[in-house]
């Protein structure tokens, strides 16, 4: 007798290919899983044209504004040691035009903004070539998986980052300018990469394709699309249209007036926050680092140091001396600015004379009387403390300074970002630093 278990029915070879293929179309390394009819080459190309205009001039004004801080005069006014040859240090950071950090850093944080919806639809329209596969069908092709990786990774870092530090949220690990500083560098080495590797092609297809034209072997169009609820160009518009809304309420955190209102996504933004002559915008407020009148009453000195010694003069004394005015804006790393306030008080070349540098003064180091928190001590350029406009102001719009804007005596100079404006000044130490 035969065994019957020789006539049962088993699965074979030629069932289970089918199988495993549908399967494979379920996942997302399948060219069909990606159905939208807006993707394809065309479409990337603008947003990628975009975002290298836009990326390159955040990585120059980004460069600027580490300019403006003159890292190579101080250790303390370098946040990001360890730099190496990326630390190369541009030019001494000119006082005129006095509005100038409020130009490029104002220029740095709005068109990053902007930019948000155009990194995340040109993510989203590449987001196929993520998951092809295999991962790497050469050493090339490796090195170039690598570079996107980099590249996509390091815009997400840099622009999360960058979006945190506006709103004052604090939330990764460490201080916002090494990280920033590191993640720029190694995001914009990718992009140069991806740039000279992709910009000729996106430009030859904008050329001769246009938007909606064919694209012989493009990988990103689905080869199953389904059924459009869209088209190409108002996918754009709609890109646009989100970022004109980010520019409309966040660009006036630069500003006064309505614009300032419109900026409600922006801690600067809205409404000023007082009135009167102390009423515009604060970036740390007394109480926040610990400044009590204590510190600040009838007991509160300024040392100034040099070749004369120290010597220590007290408010009275101070108002006592010439006094000079200067109409200048506070702006801040975060891209925010005020507009030009009129500050009186006495230049800082009147008090390195007084400090031993009648003629020539050189640059100075300036502590706060604030204990503990970055830029508590700043040093300024010579170029600085010679500007005529750079004061040790004690007033500001005809009344003294509030509490917090750095009563009894803060720093002012035209064109420094606003922490090397320094607050609450108890020392000026004239000299080579």
């Amino acid at each position: 007798m035969g065994d019957s278990r020789r006539n049962a029915p088993t699965p074979s070879a030629s069932t289970s290919r089918p199988r495993a293929a549908a399967l494979l179309e379920r996942l997302p390394s399948a060219p069909g899983f990606w159905r939208s009819p807006v993707r394809g080459v065309p479409f990337t190309a603008v947003l990628g044209l975009v975002l290298l205009a836009g990326i390159t001039l955040l990585f120059v004004t980004g460069l600027l504004s580490y300019a403006a801080y003159n890292p190579d005069l101080a250790p303390v006014n370098d946040k990001t040691p360890d730099k190496g040859l990326l630390g190369f240090y541009l030019f001494p950071w000119p006082t005129s035009p006095h509005w100038l950090y409020r130009l490029t850093q104002g220029l740095h944080v709005t068109v990053g903004i902007v930019l948000v919806p155009v990194l995340l639809a040109k993510l989203w329209s590449v987001v196929p070539r993520l998951f092809t596969l295999p991962p790497a069908r050469s050493p090339a092709h490796a090195l170039e998986r690598i570079s996107l990786l980099l590249l996509v990774g390091g815009a997400l870092f840099e622009f999360v980052t960058g979006l945190l530090n506006i709103q004052l949220e604090y939330l990764f690990p460490g201080s916002f300018y090494p990280l920033h500083f590191y993640g720029a560098w190694v995001f914009f080495a990718a992009f140069l990469a991806h740039a000279g590797l992709r910009a000729p092609q996106a430009v030859r297809v904008l050329r001769t394709g246009g938007l909606n034209g064919p694209v012989p072997g493009d990988v990103l169009e689905s080869p199953a699309p389904a059924a459009p609820t869209l088209s190409r160009r108002g996918a754009l518009a709609m890109v646009g249209g989100g970022s004109l809304v980010l520019l409309v309420t966040s660009a006036g955190r630069s500003f006064d007036g309505p614009l300032r209102r419109l900026a409600v996504l922006t801690p600067r933004g809205a409404a000023e926050p007082g009135s009167g002559p102390n009423g515009f915008q604060i970036n740390k407020t007394a109480a926040a680092v610990g400044i009590t009148t204590a510190d600040t009453g009838e007991g509160w000195w300024l040392t100034v140091s040099g070749p004369a010694g120290d010597l220590r003069f007290s408010r009275e004394q101070l108002l006592a001396m010439e006094q000079r005015s200067a109409a200048l804006p506070i702006a801040c790393v975060e891209g925010w600015s005020t507009s030009d306030q009129w500050w009186r008080g006495v230049r800082l070349s009147d008090l390195a004379a007084l400090a031993g540098y009648p003629d020539r003064p050189p640059g100075v180091l300036v502590e706060s009387l604030q204990r503990s928190g970055p830029f508590r001590r700043a040093a300024l350029r010579d170029n600085q403390v010679r500007d005529p406009r750079s004061l040790l102001a004690l007033q500001v719009n005809g009344e003294d300074l509030s509490p917090d804007h750095g009563y009894p005596a803060r720093i002012i100079v035209p064109a420094a970002p606003g922490v090397l404006n320094t607050k609450w000044v108890s020392r000026l130490t004239f000299g080579e630093l």
